[in-house]
């Protein structure tokens, strides 16, 4: 209950503005309980931002389950990742501000993000859906997409009261993008 008001929190107010006690109330919880969680503000922001990605990383890692390749993966993936956005608008503002507030949450984060994107990657390579790209490479190629949805997400989604789901037009325009530029033609 905590995690998941503070990031309601955290996404409406930032973390400047998250205080023990808005968390606490929106929680419907004590403050003095928070201190049987946590042992300080700082320690509760330590663990956000991993707590939050792994929950949109379980959301798309299901929503990706038994897809035929890395281009269904990717295109499954990145829906799913919009879908979770329109239920948890305040996710970007958990990662973005971590990056000063929590640098140690948002380094972890990133390290998990990108082990499990390139694992995915390496299995396409492996199973010859993916050509021409060393490991290194895919690392590029994996921050690369890794950034394209943040930029999305600001183009389409930012700063609207009320997040509509992204346009088919631009699913499509990705996956162009994707399917030509994984084909790895030199």
């Amino acid at each position: 209950a905590l995690f998941r008001a503070a990031a309601e929190v955290v996404g409406k107010h930032g973390y400047k503005g998250a205080s023990i006690g808005r968390i606490t109330e929106r929680a419907g919880l004590a403050q003095g309980t928070f201190y049987l969680y946590f042992e300080s503000q700082q320690d509760l922001f330590d663990q956000l931002l991993p707590t939050v990605g792994e929950e949109i990383l379980t959301f798309v890692t299901e929503a990706v389950h038994g897809a035929n390749d890395i281009f269904e993966v990717e295109e499954r993936g990145i829906r799913a990742f919009f879908r979770y956005l329109l239920d948890n608008p305040g996710f970007f503002r958990v990662l973005n501000e971590a990056d000063v507030a929590a640098p140690k949450a948002y380094e972890k984060h990133f390290q998990i993000l990108s082990k499990r994107y390139l694992s995915a990657m390496q299995r396409a390579v492996e199973r010859g859906q993916i050509k021409n790209y060393t490991k290194p490479e895919l690392e590029v190629i994996i921050y690369l997409l890794m950034a394209a949805r943040d930029y999305i997400y600001v183009k389409f989604m930012r700063g609207q009261k009320r997040p509509k789901p992204l346009p088919e037009w631009v699913i499509n325009a990705y996956m162009r993008f994707i399917r030509n530029g994984l084909k790895g033609q030199p």
